[in-house]
């Protein structure tokens, strides 16, 4: 995957989707190891093998004891994980952080994708997109919008039902915490909830729009 150069300390929406609409994420298995991807190759140098670290149980402990923040290349801020497509918000830490985080997060995957299901060749439309986020009013914004993709795909009617976002870490409910950088928390838990839940019908409402236009 070819390096971009993003900036270092600025934050940045990352999006990518699956060739052709593939559905590449469908049970908690597949949720569950993206999940884990993103937290392991956070690290620039991780300090055991992917499948060491899998068999850990205490996989947060673990780099709390043996990655200081030196070693980041970057910090979450918010991600939501969908049946075709992958929503991250990221602050680069160091020079082609965001651009290494995602190859090695994204042909993880595939790897692992490829071997369970029997499959071969790409499954990614592209390289990710990125766009970068300016102010503290657009990461407030961007973050609600990332935790509403699945209410507004219709997958389910709260964003608290979808077990595979950040949205349960601002929430106070996550059993796992992958999200680092608090810049993403600007509000307390039930501000928050309130917050995202104002916009809910809005956004389904343009999805739905959108969705005519195209056709």
């Amino acid at each position: 995957m070819k390096r971009e150069h993003l900036a270092n300390r600025l934050i940045y929406h990352v999006f990518t989707k699956s060739i052709a609409g593939y559905r590449i994420f469908r049970d908690d298995q597949d949720y569950s190891r993206m999940v884990n991807l993103m937290q392991y190759y956070r690290t620039e140098r991780p300090p055991t093998k992917f499948s060491a670290y899998m068999a850990l149980k205490d996989k947060e402990g673990f780099f709390r004891k043996y990655c200081s923040g030196k070693d980041c290349l970057i910090d979450a801020v918010a991600y939501c994980i969908m049946p075709t497509h992958v929503h991250i918000v990221l602050k680069q830490k160091k020079n082609n952080g965001i651009s290494a985080f995602m190859g090695n997060v994204l042909n993880g995957y595939t790897r692992y994708f490829n071997t369970r299901t029997g499959r071969k060749g790409p499954l990614w439309q592209s390289r990710f997109k990125h766009v970068s986020v300016e102010t503290d009013e657009q990461l407030h914004h961007l973050t609600r919008y990332v935790h509403l993709n699945p209410v507004t795909d219709r997958l389910v009617e709260e964003p608290a039902q979808w077990k595979h976002s950040s949205y349960r870490e601002y929430i106070g409910q996550a059993e796992r915490k992958l999200c680092t950088d608090d810049s993403g928390h600007f509000l307390s838990p039930m501000e928050y909830r309130r917050f995202v839940s104002s916009r809910k019908e809005y956004q389904r409402s343009l999805a739905s729009l959108k969705s005519l236009f195209l056709e």
